[in-house]
């Protein structure tokens, strides 16, 4: 465990981006300085985060600035030995993530990103499991809005179906039911750097296709397939649902917590995610043209020249919407648990948030989750390691998360 001798309890590396700015932006207004939390931003840069502070508002001028070179190894362990809980907005991560990481393992400090980049946290996995053990650094990616609505939701879905009926539900669905706002121009690029990846790299091809792909070593097959590439009809809501983005990171991630937990959802249970494209054939239309667009998106990604073209159109990392559109933004799960035996005692939940997704609730999550790392750590039933939200924090963030960030966990029978 980090030492409560430690200068800090949190640092926000990556301040000065827009999603890192966001990030101690709330941290700021949640928490304040010289309060409860004890913390300070960090980057490259002294007169952008200088600059950075000064747009937070008065009395921010209050906030510790620390800098270090994210090349240099030995100035990225010194900051990580300055507090015990440091959280990260600088991606793509599969490029500027391990040095971070590794800086964190060998001082024994908590980490947490909103990575969704599956091939890049297989090999964090597998590098560095053993040492984040020695260490007792806890390890946390997924952070944002991927993954915690799916992770967390999944696990309220299984304690509301262990508390009515004394089981696990053997299979959940979770649907997009409501999406108002965008993805950050961080998962775009993040989308491309791992399409480049898998057209170098066969052993990452074969990683993206893996629906088990994150789960510990020895485990990685199970009874889940594909994600849904096409229209589904689904009987449960008589309606049709299309192929969801982020659904290739979630599934994954809900996967390796059952794992790390222990298989508390058992060996056998299976967990598919979608987003809800309504009924009849306008939602059949809806679905068709959704799964075609999502085919030709990835066409065009693994093409070199369309691939330079899409950087060019889409959103670039760094840049985000006006604080208006992320207020107005928001987002809402459905999600499903199947009762093993009788359908009549299935569980529905929603998650919903306030924001929108990609930028205001994902720096409410990433926030939470660093505080919830640094302050809750006695609390945290797990030690060092590479985890997963709901496998490492569990009710804990969620709690947070309600109480703090404007995000609902509710039972909707």
């Amino acid at each position: 465990m980090p030492s409560d001798t430690r200068d800090f309890e949190v640092i926000v590396w990556g301040a000065t981006g827009f999603t890192g700015r966001l990030v101690a932006e709330y941290l700021y207004q949640q928490y304040g300085v010289d309060g409860e939390l004890r913390w300070a931003m960090a980057g490259r840069n002294q007169q952008k985060l200088e600059s950075v502070r000064d747009e937070l508002g008065e009395g921010a001028n209050k906030i510790p600035l620390l800098i270090a070179n994210s090349d240099n190894a030995y100035a990225l362990e010194a900051l990580a030995g300055k507090t015990r809980a440091l959280c990260t907005t600088v991606g793509p991560f599969a490029k500027y993530g391990e040095k971070l990481v590794a800086a964190c393992v060998k001082q024994g400090t908590h980490y947490c990103d909103i990575t969704g980049e599956v091939h890049w946290v297989q090999e964090i996995i597998d590098r560095y499991q053993e040492q984040a053990e020695a260490s007792g650094a806890r390890i946390v990616s997924f952070c944002g809005f991927d993954s915690v609505p799916s992770d967390l939701g999944v696990q309220y879905v299984q304690e509301v179906m262990q508390q009515r009926h004394g089981v696990s539900a053997s299979k959940v669905k979770a649907f997009l039911t409501k999406l108002k706002g965008s993805f950050s121009g961080g998962t775009f690029e993040s989308m491309l750097t791992a399409v480049e990846a898998a057209i170098k790299n066969p052993e990452i091809r074969s990683t993206l296709g893996n629906p088990y792909s994150i789960n510990p070593a020895g485990e990685r097959k199970g009874p889940d397939g594909s994600d849904q590439m096409g229209p589904c009809w689904d009987a449960d809501l008589n309606a049709w649902s299309m192929p969801f983005v982020m659904a290739s990171t979630n599934t994954r991630v809900v996967r390796r917590s059952n794992a790390l937990m222990q298989y508390a959802y058992g060996k056998a249970f299976r967990y598919e995610e979608s987003a809800l494209s309504g009924k009849g054939a306008s939602g059949y239309l809806k679905s068709l043209a959704a799964s075609i667009g999502s085919s030709g998106f990835l066409l065009l990604a693994a093409i070199k020249p369309t691939r330079s073209m899409l950087r060019n159109r889409l959103r670039s990392p760094g840049e985000g919407p006006s604080e208006e559109e992320r207020i107005a933004g928001e987002f809402s799960f459905l999600l499903i648990g199947k009762h093993p035996q009788n359908p009549e005692f299935d569980v529905r939940i929603e998650v919903s948030a306030d924001r929108d997704p990609g930028y205001g609730a994902t720096c409410k999550m990433l926030g939470e989750s660093v505080v919830c790392l640094a302050k809750d750590e006695q609390a945290i039933s797990v030690g060092g390691g590479c985890w997963t939200p709901a496998s490492c924090m569990g009710s804990l963030l969620r709690k947070r998360l309600e109480a703090n960030a404007g995000m609902t966990f509710k039972v909707v029978d």
